[in-house]
C-alpha cells in the first residue's frame, strides 16, 4: 500500500504543517508527502497516483478544497482512496463523523488502519464534490468568506457570518432563479438551492441532518425569496436541519437531478470550489470515491 500526503501549504498555521511533517515522517510504515504549487496541483497528483493502478491512500491536508481536489482525481479509481487531514479553517466534510471527532482526523497510524467506505459524488456541470453543492447567497458568502479568515480571531463560523452580513445588508438576498428537481419547480426570486451529500458546509451550518454520504441520494432545499427579518428569524433554524419545520418557506426534494437557470451570473460552491454560470446542471454522479477514516469513528 502506498500512502502519499499531499499538504497545501497555505493553509493552516506554520506549526501545524511543521508538527504534520514530523508526525508523516514517523510513522512505522513508508509513506511520502509533497507539497502544492497553485491550484490544481492535488488533483493532478492524485489522479497521476491512481493511474497506476496501485493501491493508494491519498491524504489531503487542508481544507475542503484540498479534499474536493483529490476527490476529483481518485474518483472512479477503485484501487485509491483519499482521506483529509485537517489543516483548513473549515473542514465541513469530516463533520459529518462529529464536530468533536475532527482531531482523529490528525491521528496518522489511526488513518492508515482505518476501513474506508465508498462514498457519492455530485457532479455539478463536471466539477465533482463529495459534501455539499450551493447556489445562491450562501455560495456568493463562500465565495467572499476568504476575506474575513486572516482577520485576527475570526474563525470558520465567524468569517462566515462576517460575509453573510455584509452581503444581505448591501448586495441583496435574493436573485432571479428558474429551478427545476423531479417534481419541484420554481421560477422567481431565490434566496438560495442547497443540494447535499454530506451534511455540513459554511463553518458549521448542517441544511440537513441525517444525510448520508453513501445512500445513491441527494437532497435537496431551495429558499425562495424571503425578507431580511424573515431571514434573520429563520437562518438559525436553517443551520440546525429544521427545514421540515418550514415547508412553506424552505422547498424539499429527495433524489432528483438539478437544473438552475437564471438571466443574471449566478455563483456555485463545490466543496469550497468556486464556479460561476448563468445556468448547473447538478447530479449524482455515476462514479463513486473510496473515503478512509479512523475505524473507533463512524458517520
Amino acid at each position: 500500500m502506498r500512502h502519499l500526503f499531499i499538504i497545501n501549504p497555505t493553509a493552516g498555521k506554520g506549526s501545524r504543517q511543521v508538527d504534520l511533517v514530523a508526525a508523516v515522517k514517523a510513522l512505522p510504515f513508508p509513506a511520502e508527502f509533497t507539497y502544492t504549487q497553485k491550484a490544481g496541483d492535488c488533483e493532478r497528483i492524485t489522479r497521476e497516483a491512481a493511474e497506476t493502478g496501485e493501491n493508494v491512500r491519498v491524504y489531503a491536508c487542508g481544507g475542503d478544497g484540498t479534499l474536493n481536489e483529490a476527490v476529483n482525481g481518485a474518483a472512479g479509481y477503485p484501487s485509491a482512496a483519499v482521506t483529509n487531514v485537517p489543516l483548513g479553517t473549515g473542514n465541513d466534510f469530516l463533520k459529518i463523523f462529529g464536530k468533536e471527532n475532527l482531531a482523529r482526523f490528525n491521528d496518522l497510524p489511526a488513518l492508515a488502519a482505518g476501513p474506508q467506505a465508498a462514498m457519492d459524488l455530485i457532479d455539478c456541470g463536471g466539477r465533482l464534490g463529495i459534501d455539499i453543492v450551493c447556489v445562491g447567497l450562501d455560495s456568493r458568502v463562500a465565495a467572499e468568506v476568504h476575506r474575513y479568515k486572516s482577520l485576527p480571531l475570526v474563525g470558520g463560523i465567524g468569517a462566515y457570518i462576517l460575509a453573510l452580513g455584509e452581503i444581505v445588508l448591501f448586495r441583496g438576498i435574493s436573485q432571479p432563479m428558474d429551478i427545476r428537481a423531479g417534481d419541484l419547480r420554481y421560477d422567481g426570486e431565490t434566496a438560495l438551492v442547497c443540494v447535499c451529500n454530506g451534511r455540513y458546509y459554511g463553518g458549521g451550518f448542517m441544511p440537513v441532518g441525517d444525510n448520508m454520504p453513501d445512500d445513491g441520494k441527494l437532497e435537496t432545499l431551495v429558499v425562495p425569496k424571503v425578507s431580511l427579518p424573515t431571514f434573520v428569524r429563520l437562518v438559525g433554524k436553517y443551520a440546525k436541519g429544521r427545514y421540515r419545520d418550514y415547508p412553506d418557506r424552505i422547498l424539499y426534494q429527495q433524489g432528483a437531478d438539478v437544473t438552475i437557470r437564471s438571466e443574471e451570473e449566478l455563483t456555485a460552491v463545490v466543496d469550497g470550489e468556486v464556479l460561476r454560470s448563468r445556468e448547473f446542471s447538478i447530479r449524482l454522479s455515476e462514479k463513486k470515491v473510496n473515503f478512509f477514516y479512523p475505524a473507533d469513528v463512524h458517520y
